[in-house]
């Protein structure tokens, strides 16, 4: 890796994290390590009975349970709960399961700046950040700030073992896609970018596992570390085209969030190769592949990912608004994309065809 001679800022995550086997029996200990005594328990209506156990192990009085974290995190859903939230004496919150959840959570922390507990489910790595995506009257906007960062994350690789090949493959990609544009970031710099490279690493090969024997301890934690990560990375520095491409779909198509990243990721880093190719050359190395998309897309094939947008539920006839909304306001990439171009990325992500070299 070359340093050069422009120097750079690093910002260490102020998260404390709680990495292993089993680490969720210390939930409630380190609940009220951080002064909460009265938390919220987060989660999706699938894993309300697991918030519901959780809520029981804690041994302490919670104020109930709030089980309709929504992907993208509607505004909506976010009143709601916060209307919930405010008829009670909360003093915390705690987010079991997925970025949907996580979400919900940090939603909940910009508009309380209560502290919150993560205990992921899934690889997405937004618990790792200060990013908050909202979606409202069909468009998503982000917004970086410290209130959302979560004060404390439990990563309990057991909490992954019943993730289902499909989810953890595409939960897997949506992660290593964090990883990647931290690679080429405005405002990289080279810890992070050790971050992103090992984390892509553990990822592609956890995941490589996973598809064959999801119940391999290793191959969770393996993956599970990776997903850390890439989730720091994610929130030490800024995102490009990939995540600006990835909220437009989301946000005005309702596409599910980790399955639309699997899709996208490897055009746009086809797109972006040409005028970053050492920066991305370790994936290639790392994928045994020609090229970083190439890499990418195959991997993609290998774990049983979709790779073509038409299959989750993308129009064909929503690929020119598409590419109208990802060109509304300036953004940066390493490669300046036309309207045209961006559409032709989308026709490739719609189709499913592998990216050229």
């Amino acid at each position: 890796m070359t340093i050069g001679d422009e120097g750079f800022i690093y910002n260490g995550l102020p998260t404390r994290v709680v990495f292993g086997f089993g680490t969720r029996a210390r939930v409630g200990e380190e609940t009220r390590r951080l002064g909460v005594r009265h938390p919220l328990v987060l989660s999706t209506p699938e894993q309300k009975q697991e918030a519901q156990t959780l809520a029981t192990q804690l041994g302490m009085e919670t104020v109930g349970i709030f089980s309709e974290a929504t992907m993208h995190t509607p505004v909506a859903v976010t009143e709601k709960a916060l209307a919930f939230a405010m008829e009670t004496a909360v003093d915390g919150l705690i987010a079991l399961g997925g970025g949907s959840t996580t979400g919900l959570g940090k939603a909940i922390a910009l508009r309380t700046d209560l502290p919150q507990i993560v205990l992921p489910t899934t690889y997405a790595g937004s618990e790792m950040t200060n990013i908050l995506g909202e979606t409202s009257e069909g468009k998503k906007t982000t917004l970086r700030s410290p209130k959302v960062q979560p004060e404390l994350v439990i990563y309990d690789v057991e909490l992954t073992l019943t993730l289902p090949k499909g989810l953890s493959a595409t939960s897997g990609m949506n992660a290593i896609a964090h990883s990647v544009e931290a690679l080429y970031a405005q405002d990289r710099n080279p810890l992070v970018s050790l971050m992103a490279l090992e984390g892509i690493r553990a990822l592609a090969e956890g995941l490589s596992v996973i598809a064959d024997r999801p119940q391999d301890h290793e191959a969770r934690a393996k993956a599970l570390y990776g997903a850390w990560l890439c989730g720091a990375a994610l929130g030490s520095v800024g995102m490009a085209l990939h995540h600006k491409l990835c909220h437009v779909l989301g946000g005005s198509f309702g596409l599910p969030h980790a399955e639309t990243h699997t899709i996208v990721l490897p055009h746009v880093v086809s797109f972006n190769a040409s005028v970053v190719s050492e920066k991305l050359a370790p994936i290639a190395e790392m994928l045994h592949s020609a090229g970083p998309g190439q890499g990418l897309f195959d991997l993609a094939k290998r774990i049983g990912a979709p790779t073509a947008l038409k299959d989750i539920g993308m129009p064909a006839d929503g690929l020119d608004k598409a590419a109208d909304l990802a060109t509304e306001s300036p953004y940066y990439n390493p490669r300046q994309p036309t309207r045209q171009q961006i559409r032709a990325l989308l026709e490739d992500a719609f189709i499913g065809r592998r990216p050229d070299l």
